[in-house]
C-alpha cells in the first residue's frame, strides 16, 4: 500500500474531508475579532446565514455536533428527566453519557425500524404526566436525521409533521440532531426552512457532508441561542478568533450542498457493488445518502474484513464485530469508489 495520501481512499466517514483550496484561502484572509465578546465579524456572519437558511431566529457555531447536541438537551431540559431518542442515536451511543452528566437526565430509548422515529413510537414512551409522579417525566423528544448508524437513512417530512403536531399537543420541545440534514434535504429534494420548520433547535454539522475542517451551528429562537451561549462557554467552546474557522464554514454553507447528490450516487454504487456478494447481508433501500452499511453472514468478522482492505488502501469502519461501514464524501471521487468497490469484491471473495 502506497503511504501517499492520494493513494488511500478513505470510507471511514465524511469528517476525513480535507478543507477545498477556497476554504483555505478565505481561512486566510479571515477578517476576526474575539466572538466571547460578539466581535468576531465572520462568526457573526456565518450565523446569521445559517439562522436564514434555517428559517430561525439565530444561531451559535461551535466546535463540534457532540457540544450542540448537548447544548440543546441542557437547554430544554430539566434534572431528573427523560430524553426520547432512537435506540442507535448519536446522543446516546457517541456523546459520551453527556445527556446524564452535564443535563442530569437519563435517554428513553426507543427502537424504530431504519432508526424512524414516528408518533406512535414516541407517544408510547412519553412519561404519562402529574397522576404519576413517581416516574421520570419526559422533557425533550430528539430525532436524528439522517440516521448515521441506521446507515444514513431519511425521515420523511410526513413523518416529522407528525411528530411535530403530536410534540406540540403534549407540550414537548423536539430537538434535531441534524448532522447531515443537507444529505436528507437533498435526498428529500426540500430546503432546510421547509424540513426542520417544527423543531425548537437545530443541531447540524460543517464538518462532514459539506466538507469544513471544524465546526457546527445549533440554531433556534433567539431567546434559546442567547441561553445556549452560557452553556457553551460552561462546556469550554467559548472560542476568540473563530473566524478563521468561520470562513471555511461559510463556503461549505454556500457552495457544498449542491454537490451531494454525488456522494448519493456513490454510495449506492458500493452498495450495489457489496449487494452482489453471499458473504454480506444488506438493505439496498436502506441507502438513501451517503452511508453504505452491511453485515457479514456466518462468522465473517468486521474487523479482519477492514484491516484486509486497509492493506489495499481502503479505509472502512468496523461498527460492531460483523458489520462495516463506508461513508462516500468529498474527497471520494467516482473513479475513487469504482477502485474501492472492485477492492472489496475481491476481499469479500476471499471470506467465502
Amino acid at each position: 500500500m502506497s503511504s501517499s495520501p492520494e493513494a488511500i481512499i478513505d470510507l471511514r466517514s465524511d469528517t476525513v474531508t480535507r478543507p477545498t483550496p477556497a476554504m483555505r484561502e478565505a481561512m486566510a484572509t479571515a477578517e476576526v475579532g474575539d466572538d466571547v465578546y460578539g466581535e468576531d465579524p465572520t462568526i457573526n456572519r456565518l450565523e446569521q446565514r445559517a439562522a436564514e437558511i434555517f428559517g430561525k431566529e439565530a444561531s451559535i457555531f461551535v466546535p463540534t455536533g457532540s457540544m450542540g447536541n448537548q447544548i440543546a438537551i441542557r437547554l430544554h431540559t430539566e434534572h431528573g428527566q427523560e430524553v426520547i431518542c432512537e435506540a442507535r442515536s448519536h446522543i446516546l451511543d457517541w456523546e459520551m453519557a453527556m445527556t446524564a452528566a452535564f443535563s442530569g437526565c437519563q435517554v428513553r430509548m426507543v427502537a424504530a425500524e431504519r432508526g424512524i422515529l414516528t408518533w406512535e413510537h414516541i407517544r408510547s414512551a412519553i412519561g404519562v404526566g402529574a397522576k404519576m409522579y413517581y416516574r421520570a417525566q419526559t422533557g425533550l423528544i430528539c430525532l436524528e436525521n439522517t440516521h448515521n448508524m441506521a446507515g444514513g437513512t431519511v425521515t420523511p417530512l410526513a413523518v416529522m409533521e407528525e411528530v411535530w403536531a403530536g410534540a406540540k399537543e403534549a407540550g414537548l420541545p423536539v430537538h434535531l440532531d441534524g448532522a447531515r440534514i443537507f444529505n436528507a434535504a437533498a435526498a428529500l429534494g426540500t430546503d432546510m426552512a421547509t424540513l426542520t420548520s417544527g423543531f425548537d433547535t437545530v443541531n447540524f454539522c460543517l464538518s462532514k457532508g459539506l466538507g469544513a475542517p471544524v465546526g457546527s451551528l445549533l440554531v433556534g429562537t433567539r431567546k434559546h441561542i442567547e441561553r445556549a451561549r452560557i452553556f457553551r462557554k460552561a462546556l469550554g467552546g467559548g472560542m476568540r478568533q473563530a473566524g478563521v474557522l468561520a470562513a471555511a464554514g461559510l463556503i461549505a454553507l454556500e457552495q457544498m450542498p449542491a454537490r451531494l447528490h454525488e456522494d448519493h450516487a456513490n454510495a449506492r454504487l458500493l452498495a450495489e457493488s457489496v449487494a452482489k456478494s453471499d458473504q454480506v447481508e444488506i438493505d439496498l433501500d436502506a441507502v438513501q445518502t451517503n452511508i453504505v452499511i452491511f453485515q457479514l453472514k456466518n462468522d465473517g468478522d468486521a474487523p479482519s474484513l477492514v484491516a484486509a482492505l486497509k492493506e489495499k488502501g481502503v479505509f472502512a469502519s468496523a461498527i460492531s464485530p460483523r458489520v462495516v461501514r463506508f461513508v462516500t464524501h468529498f474527497d471520494v471521487d467516482r473513479a475513487a469508489c469504482e477502485r474501492a468497490a472492485a477492492i472489496v469484491n475481491v476481499e469479500l471473495q476471499k471470506i467465502a
